[in-house]
């Protein structure tokens, strides 16, 4: 059987929308979902306040933590009246924090890859800190357009670490849309990747096989960029040979 990956959705309260009927919804960009399928993976979707974690991953091979909204400060002690948070659901946050700490403590060990808000959430569960806005202490800010939404730019990728395995590149060009970002790493992370302006676009645990955070979105590109589809590719692989064990 294919390894099942529990995929995280957005909050019911992350997303706005005109129509009373879907004010309050779950829901998932479909590029997620494709690269998973593209990797061989059967996509399980894990909406935020689900009471019984536990059983939800022993049901599961793997995890992805997608992105989103930003994590509360009040998680990492960081200014919770920052003029340029958004998107805030604290029921997703207390979901993915607890889902995190779960993976990390867990006898039973889970692949996991977090993006962009994922790879945020894994820091702040793990005891790290954030920059509430990358802007605040890198004016030139390379990380989002003009317009504040989408662009690209090249991250270096630090050699002999996971990454660099998995996406076998010492460069990788991204998609980039946050302006948050990892400020203190956590205890038993370290960054695995470093953007132009030294801000970290990757993570990863030194104490577990495989628990991987990338800044960026390669969902978006992973479709044509080999590169970026290796991330989903190899997640669902490690899932496989630890499903075996």
């Amino acid at each position: 059987m294919k390894p099942i990956i529990a995929i995280t959705t957005y909050g019911r309260f992350e997303k706005e929308t005109a129509s009373p009927y879907y004010q309050h919804h779950f829901c998932l960009p479909t590029l997620y979902i494709d690269a998973v399928r593209r990797a061989g993976g059967i996509p399980f979707l894990l909406p935020p306040g689900e009471a019984d974690l536990a059983a939800a991953l022993a049901a599961v091979d793997g995890v992805l933590i997608t992105g989103g909204g930003d994590v509360d400060p009040a998680e990492y002690g960081g200014n919770v009246e920052h003029p340029t948070l958004g998107g805030i659901d604290w029921e997703r946050d207390e979901s993915e924090l607890k889902l995190v700490r779960m993976v990390a403590n867990n006898g039973r060990f889970l692949p996991t890859l977090a993006i962009c808000r994922g790879m945020q959430v894994v820091n702040v569960a793990l005891g790290g800190s954030l920059y509430e806005n990358i802007a605040d202490v890198r004016p030139e800010d390379i990380h989002r357009g003009d317009d504040g939404g989408w662009t690209m730019h090249t991250v270096e990728v630090l050699p002999s670490s996971l990454l660099a395995e998995v996406v076998q590149a010492e460069r990788v060009t991204i998609y980039s849309g946050n302006h948050q970002a990892v400020k203190v790493v956590a205890p038993g992370l370290r960054a695995a990747a470093t953007a132009a302006d030294g801000m970290i676009e990757a993570i990863e645990h030194t104490g577990l096989p495989w628990l991987l955070g990338v800044q960026w979105h390669p969902e978006k590109s992973a479709a044509e960029d080999p590169t970026q589809q290796r991330l989903f590719d190899e997640l669902v692989q490690e899932a496989a040979r630890r499903k075996v064990k």
